[in-house]
């Protein structure tokens, strides 16, 4: 199975259990707001405001080290060196 066609199945098979999930029936009943939509509301909050954080730093772990590494073709003969930061 080449890659687009894993893809395929995959989202397939979300779709197939999103919609059954979602035609499902049960009785609608009214009761007020909980605990749960503060939580929800408050972890959403904090993921955006930690990936602002974030964003807006330089990277932590940045590109210190730096050298030069052989490049090797298929059989094994040198073809020259690359610039490589890890």
């Amino acid at each position: 199975m080449s890659i687009k066609t894993k893809i395929a199945a995959v989202a397939l098979a979300a779709l197939t259990v999103t919609a059954g999930v979602a035609s499902t029936t049960s009785t609608a009943q009214a009761k007020p707001l909980g605990w749960g939509v503060g939580v929800g509301l408050g972890i959403a909050t904090a993921a955006v405001v930690g990936t602002a954080i974030a964003a807006s730093n330089d990277p932590y772990y940045g590109y210190h080290r730096c050298g030069w590494s052989p490049r090797y073709n298929a059989f094994g003969q040198y073809v020259g060196s690359v610039r490589t930061c890890y």
